[in-house]
């Protein structure tokens, strides 16, 4: 019960980072969900939304909006209109009802404009393609500019290390470096070459004299600059994550709706709903301490002891953990810390659409989305339009004024520093960030090397681990936190 405090006097800082969706646009969803089944609107089912929207106080903008989402999700999946049925004389819904717009001379003059931008795209695409077929292997020359760094300075020592973390030479000297001037820096490389099994007797003996297997007791909580700045792995572009967190929410609701359509969305016990701030299994408690420092909000926890995994998000508005066997028995603290810190980076709303739609394809067409709701006259070809523009339907009736006013400077910075990305990167940066996070929490190395055994590329991930841990971003956080040695 003492493995998960933080310290005394600790100050919470700003929360952030969370998916948001209220719970009662929530109950909203899954009722209009249920109406959506049979592609049918019928007027009693109407009447029950009416009165449901007015028992929650929902503002009846936002419902439409919900509603012109959710049946852009379901037209999308389906290629069919949804029929709305009406007694005589009875008006269809507004949020329903179709426009009229094929004698518009202004909509045929947009339909004009639109057939030349297309032709546009297509000579803008031919170009692009030829343009990506020059392009290079990427090369890194970035440490070029930094021979003025002494060659026994840990900064020089460390570039080393990221080259080759297991470099044993390399992180006895980064040790030696650091023990007069940075004690807490030298328990960790101490804490790496234990791990490795290369340590000195001096390496060892610093090392368990600083209590390897206590729990951190912060005095702060982590900020938003500070997951930016220190905790993101480097090669995670911010922007991209930006770009994904603005449309997060609805891509949610969208996901949710369909797994519920196909009977697909797990179905969880309430009885078995747990409260962090007073459970006494330690699992549940390592994600009330983790969200803590984090500057997170915890989210619902479920303790599920029949099933056999060790943690994972299930859909929902908002989304939730089970945590299983795998977490709830046979778990050091360390490694408890770990889980729920690497759950919770993932949950944060810059790398949550990753959680939804783990393959590379999906999070390509939802990126798209968002860029072309950024700027409608984004030149796409054909086929990545036809993927694209129902996604987009779907999502830009939740989207807020500042929500559209984010997109279109997200999508003028993307522009600016270059119009590229590449998925594949991101998405492996993402997971190496939450990694880094679970690392930060339990400070133990091994703990986390043991709970990465199973996973594919374990020795990359803990590589990147050990770079992060004897790394000066590590210090930062730390510091931040309140938790330096020394």
């Amino acid at each position: 019960m003492q493995d998960f405090e933080v310290g005394q006097g600790f100050e919470q800082g700003e929360l952030s980072g969370n998916v948001r969706l209220g719970k009662f646009e929530a109950h909203y969803e899954e009722l209009f969900a249920e109406a959506l089944e049979d592609g049918v609107i019928t007027p009693e089912e109407r009447a029950r939304l009416e009165k449901a929207a007015s028992a929650f106080g929902l503002d009846r903008d936002r419902v439409f909006a919900l509603e012109r989402a959710l049946t852009a999700a379901w037209e999308g999946r389906h290629r069919i209109a949804i029929q709305v049925v009406q007694t005589t004389g009875e008006e269809v819904a507004p949020s329903l009802r179709p426009l009229e717009t094929e004698n518009d001379p202004q909509v045929r003059g947009l339909r004009k404009r639109i057939a030349e931008l297309e032709a546009e795209n297509e000579m803008l695409r031919v170009e692009l393609e030829q343009a990506r077929s020059q392009v290079a292997v990427e090369v890194d020359f970035s440490d070029l500019g930094q021979r003025d760094i002494p060659a026994d300075s840990p900064d020089d020592i460390h570039r080393r290390i990221r080259h080759d973390p297991r470099d044993v030479e390399s992180l006895h000297a980064l040790f030696k470096a650091t023990e007069a001037s940075d004690l807490d820096r030298a328990v960790r490389v101490a804490q790496v070459l234990s791990f490795l099994g290369v340590a000195t007797a001096k390496e060892q003996e610093l090392y368990l004299q600083h209590d390897p297997k206590a729990m951190l007791r912060p005095s702060a909580s982590l900020s938003s600059d500070g997951w930016r700045r220190n905790l993101f792995h480097p090669d995670e572009e911010v922007l991209t994550g930006d770009i994904f967190a603005v449309v997060t929410s609805p891509v949610l609701l969208g996901r949710v709706t369909a797994l519920r359509h196909q009977n697909a969305l797990p179905k969880l016990d309430p009885a078995k709903l747990q409260d962090p701030r007073s459970s006494t299994v330690s699992a549940v408690r390592s994600f009330g301490w983790a969200a803590s420092i984090l500057g997170m909000t915890a989210p619902a926890l479920y303790a599920d002891g029949e099933w056999t995994g060790s943690c994972e998000m299930v859909p929902g508005i908002p989304p939730v953990v089970r945590l299983g066997r795998g977490s709830l028995s046979g778990r050091s603290p360390g490694q408890l810390a770990f889980i729920a810190g690497r759950m919770l980076a993932s949950l944060r709303e810059e790398h949550f659409v990753k959680l939804l739609f783990p393959n590379i394809p999906d999070l390509e067409d939802i990126f798209l989305a968002a860029l072309s709701i950024g700027q409608p006259h984004l030149p796409l070809a054909a086929a990545v339009r036809q993927r694209a523009e129902p996604i987009a339907k779907a999502i830009v009736p939740l989207l807020e004024p500042a929500h559209l006013d984010r997109l279109r400077g997200h999508f003028i910075r993307f522009v600016e520093e270059g119009g590229r990305t590449n998925l594949v990167r991101w998405a492996q940066a993402a997971e190496l960030t939450a990694n880094r996070a679970g690392l930060l929490l339990s400070n133990d190395l091994e703990g986390a090397a043991k709970l990465l055994e199973v996973e594919p590329d374990r020795d990359l991930k803990i590589d990147d681990l050990i770079v992060f841990l004897t790394g000066d971003r590590c210090s930062r956080l730390r510091k931040q936190l309140g938790v330096s040695l020394g």
